[in-house]
């Protein structure tokens, strides 16, 4: 049970929407793709709805600052089902006058007539999934769009009036070399996002790209590598700050709802998949979408994992999140957050620093470009020293 907790902090919210026009190749986010009937969207968007009323009652005192619509495919939902899911969360939370308001989408499912709609609705921010700029490529990704399109999603979103745009790539595709993703960061500069995020593919079990096996054709990882280098000095020399390992902003545009996640906020999620963390616990709704509507409606149970977190295993996301940021993780913080000696970390953190993979600056270390691409390794082996450290009260 979740405990109702007042301490007036702030609060981020994730809100999934389960509908694709088609499924990716590489995608296993949980999602149901092609022509979805409406009366099964107002049957998801009447639980949607009454999953926030509800939830609601369990956070007074929270300021929502940062609210998430990603999926699946946000847009594809329709302006005025994402517009009625906003205007509940402003009714029932204490929605910040200059909170961050994200929609995910693709560039093919929105118009400026349609984002003119959400951008007066109170959508501030939107994170177009672009990738890249070969359509060729694209059509072997399974993406419903071409980079024509991706150019005038751009166009119409700055028409309708956002001023803060994000535009996701990916490197590592099928038959991609070097020279074509650096045509991609040219062109993708010209269009002046004020944040990119740049992902290396990743293959996982379960989706379509992965039963292609060698037959895809990829980059082997010293090229991807090399695509990221090549990617955090192009991005730099434009202005864009690294701050985390894939994403890049220009001053003071970084997003704040994912920098919730890394390190460490508050945040609830509502719809099929949605994580949550809040009130010191994690809980996740159920991947499927008929149990979260009738779970919802029907007073069942929508959650496939609830938990309250220790204090070392917050200490070990701790390490684990803020390393993914360039921010990175401070002695002083550690020690007094968690009662665990920073001693074993920072012994490996030297080694690392003089392997040219971390960098201590103002106290704080963090991993360079180079440790970013070995990170998933070097976490791993503080995770594994911190287990083993003796907390501070029992030294004494």
């Amino acid at each position: 049970m979740i405990q109702t907790v007042s301490q007036g902090k702030s609060l981020g919210i994730y809100v999934h929407i389960p509908f694709c026009r088609s499924r990716c190749e590489y995608c296993d986010f949980y999602s149901l793709r092609g022509g979805r009937s409406k009366e099964l969207m107002d049957r998801f968007l009447q639980a949607l709805l009454a999953h926030i009323k509800e939830t609601a009652q369990l956070a007074p005192g929270y300021e929502v600052d940062t609210v998430y619509f990603g999926g699946g495919t946000p847009s594809f939902f329709g302006a005025d089902g994402l517009r009625r899911i906003f205007q509940e969360l402003d009714r029932r939370f204490a929605v910040s006058k200059d909170a961050e308001v994200t929609l995910e989408a693709n560039p093919d499912s929105v118009n400026e007539r349609m984002l003119g709609k959400l951008r007066r609705a109170g959508f501030n921010r939107i994170s177009l999934g672009v990738q890249t700029d070969d359509d060729i490529q694209l059509k072997a990704l399974g993406r419903p769009h071409n980079y024509e399109q991706a150019v005038k999603a751009v166009q119409a979103a700055r028409n309708a009036g956002f001023r803060n745009l994000s535009v996701d790539l990916m490197y590592g595709l099928p038959n991609q070399s070097r020279e074509q993703w650096m045509t991609t960061l040219r062109h993708v500069l010209d269009l002046k996002p004020e944040h990119i995020s740049c992902y290396g593919l990743k293959v996982e079990p379960g989706t379509p790209l992965y039963e292609y096996g060698h037959c895809a054709n990829l980059p082997d990882d010293d090229m991807q590598a090399d695509m990221y280098l090549y990617a955090v000095e192009t991005l730099g020399e434009f202005g864009y700050t690294q701050y985390e390992i894939s994403n890049f902003a220009k001053e003071g545009m970084e997003s704040r709802h994912n920098l919730k996640y890394w390190t460490g906020g508050e945040y609830l999620g509502f719809g099929p998949s949605a994580a949550s963390d809040f009130a010191g616990k994690r809980f996740t709704c159920k991947a499927d979408l008929e149990t979260y509507i009738t779970g919802v409606m029907g007073g069942g149970q929508i959650l496939s994992e609830c938990e309250s977190i220790a204090l070392r295993e917050r200490a070990g996301e701790y390490v684990m999140l803020r390393l993914r940021t360039t921010v990175g993780i401070a002695e002083e913080e550690y020690s007094k957050t968690f009662l665990l000696p920073f001693g074993p970390l920072e012994q490996l953190l030297r080694l690392y620093e003089r392997k040219g993979l971390a960098k201590l600056d103002a106290g704080r270390w963090s991993l360079t470009p180079k440790g970013f691409l070995l990170s998933n390794q070097i976490i791993g082996q503080l995770l594994e020293a911190q287990q083993n450290s003796t907390p501070i009260a029992k030294l004494h």
